[in-house]
């Protein structure tokens, strides 16, 4: 196998190092795809050009593989594979690790780590003086398997992972902490984030890490939550450090290799939508943070959003480039928004390269609430997601569907950008899930970024926790209900159950189980006392009577009253909701999903166009409407940008040119990831994932590989 960027500097000489590890760059470059999102840089390019606009349209399936291992409905697989010299490293709805033969299919070798939740978006894969090794997440585990044969190294920490619960300077046992995204090796060192718990809960704070990627040793550790003498400090309470979680990189990160930084897209603080506990601007939350890569030392961050109350945490890791200004070549970070919005900075100094401007923003009437008075927005590009949601851009799919959406917005607070969270409930739009998504954007060496947007509108509905309510609903309220509903209704379109009925689907035994181990993306829920568990089962089994309060409760009191009792937000929200019609599509007008070409040299548009449709419309004559997606874009040096990620559950290909879609196929399960391509014998690859499970489609197993019919 080839040599890794990640020999330790002390094995060999500089020069040597130098001359035999090539850069990510290259290696994307090359026939394989050795890095989450096709190298360090976070591209999604490559030079592989077989396959090109004149003919795409050959593409058909070289192979299939099914795992065998997928829910009947909640089970997902999100995970840009790897290529390694011909070999597919990736993950399955089961969160177990396979290699798999890139040029057939077949299974080479399987592992499955114990205590498996969550999702799982890619691997890591690094080679030292013990041998090749894939570095991967699951739950609060970060695991080390041997490459050739996926036998755990003994040599990574106890039996070969490290507890990730450990090491973070406070006791955090039993919280929600995931490793979802794989982090990135700079020298001998993976620098890795995590997910952690969001809602009004308790959770664990999100600092950055770099372990040894031989031993799995701690090497380092930067205070995202800034604690005394540290810089940014001042922006939280005094005490924030010591109870505050989140502020948190779950979406991964970008390396420039050369200048030893690493770039990271710091999440939110919790509770998301209400920060009545974390008065000030709360750094380093919703930060492009750009770090020593070698040290974790700071050298420089811009906050792209100020105390956060929308879940506006940057989507995706930043993407790096080159671009030209005043003649000069300038290399540049890119970030995208789940607002819509690309921010873009000279990548060693944090100088933004387009203006950016202060817009005052309204003001909360929560109580409590110390919303910020003006927010950040980038004055070019323009926003690639609307940022409005007025009555003209409500759906006018039919008269009946007009209405009812207009009605349904008459009772919510007429919406302006950042609007805070309330208790008449609030427009999010773009919505929770943007604008961009985790999928992020790719970008060609020319300076052109592709990125893909949802155009949806959601609601967020503020709760008050408290008044009288027994014990078990007052927990359940706090841990449960931001994803199961406040009347444990479930979500269809986000694939999460309802609880009404769980008494004739589980014992109580077995319902006290899975809040304290997890079950699928559920967290654990560990951290909770056994009688805390307890008595959310009772609750849950009818064994307490649901009481479920109006919104008229005095909530100034209960600020009073919930806060100190506890310590935990004295709200809950009314779950993620989209705004829908009553027939279940978008409330808002067409486009609903798009994908958009923007030269970042001037900031302007090369061209946007739908993205995704639903069948059944077209096939009545209504132009294409573009669809909600998740997953993002691959392009190549052939002119081809590749990407699933939509509803209708299709691949396609685009002219990067002027954007045409030339080539579809039908997956198995929708390709809710990001894909890959590579090379093998002269023959260049596209593979998906097809995981499904989202936005109320089938859950999938399967990973397809594409390629051009040999004739």
């Amino acid at each position: 196998m080839p040599l890794a960027s990640c020999v330790p500097f002390g094995r060999l000489p500089f020069l040597a190092l130098l001359l035999m590890v090539p850069s990510a760059a290259f290696c994307a470059a090359d026939a394989d795809w050795p890095v989450y999102l096709g190298d360090k840089e976070a591209s999604h390019y490559s030079r592989l050009e077989q396959i090109t606009p004149a003919n795409v349209r050959r593409l058909k399936p070289a192979w299939e593989y099914r795992s065998g291992d997928a829910g009947e409905s909640n089970t997902q697989v999100q995970c840009n594979p790897l290529v390694i010299e011909g070999r597919i490293y990736g993950t399955t709805a089961g969160l177990a690790v396979v290699c798999l033969d890139g040029a057939t299919g077949r299974e080479i070798w399987r592992h499955k780590a114990n205590d498996t939740n969550g999702v799982n978006r890619g691997l890591v894969y690094v080679e030292h003086e013990y041998g090749a090794r894939i570095l991967f997440g699951s739950g609060k585990w970060l695991h080390s398997l041997n490459a050739d044969t996926g036998a755990p190294d003994e040599r990574f920490g106890e039996g070969g992972r490290v507890d990730l619960s450990k090491g973070l300077g406070r006791d955090v046992d039993g919280l929600a902490i995931q490793a979802n995204t794989p982090g990135i090796v700079f020298e001998n060192l993976l620098i890795l984030g995590t997910r952690l718990g969001e809602g009004p809960g308790l959770a664990a704070p999100g600092h950055i890490r770099a372990y040894d990627i031989r031993t799995g040793a701690l090497i380092w550790r930067f205070n995202t939550i800034p604690q005394p003498g540290e810089a940014g400090y001042e922006t939280w309470p005094s005490d924030a450090w010591e109870r505050v979680g989140g502020v948190n990189v779950w979406a991964g990160f970008t390396l420039d290799e050369k200048r030893g930084i690493v770039y990271c897209p710091v999440g939110s603080a919790t509770f998301d939508f209400w920060g009545g506990d974390r008065h000030g601007d709360n750094l380093f939350a919703n930060c492009l943070l750009a770090l020593n890569a070698r040290t974790g030392e700071r050298v420089w961050h811009y906050q792209l959003v100020r105390h956060d109350l929308w879940d506006r945490d940057p989507p995706a890791p930043p993407t790096l480039l080159t671009i030209k200004r005043d003649g000069k070549q300038v290399d540049a970070v890119a970030q995208v928004t789940k607002s819509g919005h690309v921010f873009v900075f000279d990548r060693e100094t944090g100088e933004p390269l387009f203006p950016i401007d202060e817009v005052a923003v309204p003001p909360s009437d929560m109580p409590g609430e110390r919303a910020a008075p003006s927010q950040p927005l980038p004055r070019l590009p323009a926003p690639f997601a609307r940022q409005q949601l007025t009555e003209q851009e409500v759906t006018n799919r039919t008269p009946e569907a007009h209405v009812a959406v207009l009605e349904r917005m008459r009772t919510l607070k007429p919406h302006v950008p950042f609007s805070p969270p309330s208790l008449q409930g609030t427009v999010i739009f773009p919505g929770f899930d943007g604008g961009a998504e985790w999928g992020g954007a790719a970008v060609d060496p020319n300076g052109t970024l592709y990125v893909n947007s949802n155009e949806m509108a959601w609601i967020l509905t503020l709760v008050p926790i408290g008044g009288h309510r027994g014990p078990g609903e007052e927990l359940y309220l706090q841990f449960c209900a931001s994803c199961h509903g406040l009347q444990r209704e479930g979500n269809a379109l986000s694939n999460v159950p309802a609880l009404i009925d769980v008494s004739k689907r589980l014992t109580e035994e077995q319902t006290t189980e899975v809040i304290t181990k997890g079950r699928n993306a559920m967290p654990a829920w560990s951290f909770l006392a056994e009688e805390q568990r307890q008595k959310i089962t009772a609750f849950l089994h009818g064994r307490e009577v649901p009481t479920i309060a109006s919104h008229a409760e005095d909530a100034s009191q209960l600020v009073d009253e919930v806060l100190p009792k506890n310590g935990l937000p004295p709200f809950t929200h009314s779950g993620y909701k989209r705004l829908v019609d009553p027939d279940g599509y978008p409330g808002v007008r067409p486009p609903w999903g798009t994908l958009n070409a923007i030269d970042l040299n001037s900031g302007e548009y090369r061209w946007k166009v739908v993205l995704g449709e639903f069948d059944e419309l077209t096939q009545a004559g209504v132009p294409k409407t573009g669809a909600e997606n998740y997953g993002g874009p691959v392009v190549t040096a052939g002119g081809v940008l590749f990407i699933a990620a939509t509803k209708d559950e299709c691949i396609r290909a685009f002219d990067t040119r002027n954007g045409v879609e030339l080539w579809k196929a039908r997956l198995p399960a929708g390709g809710y990831a990001t894909p890959a391509t590579y090379s093998i014998n002269g023959r260049q690859y596209v593979v998906i994932a097809c995981g499904g499970g989202k936005m109320g489609t089938k859950s999938g197993d399967a990973y397809v590989a594409f390629a051009l019919d040999e004739k």
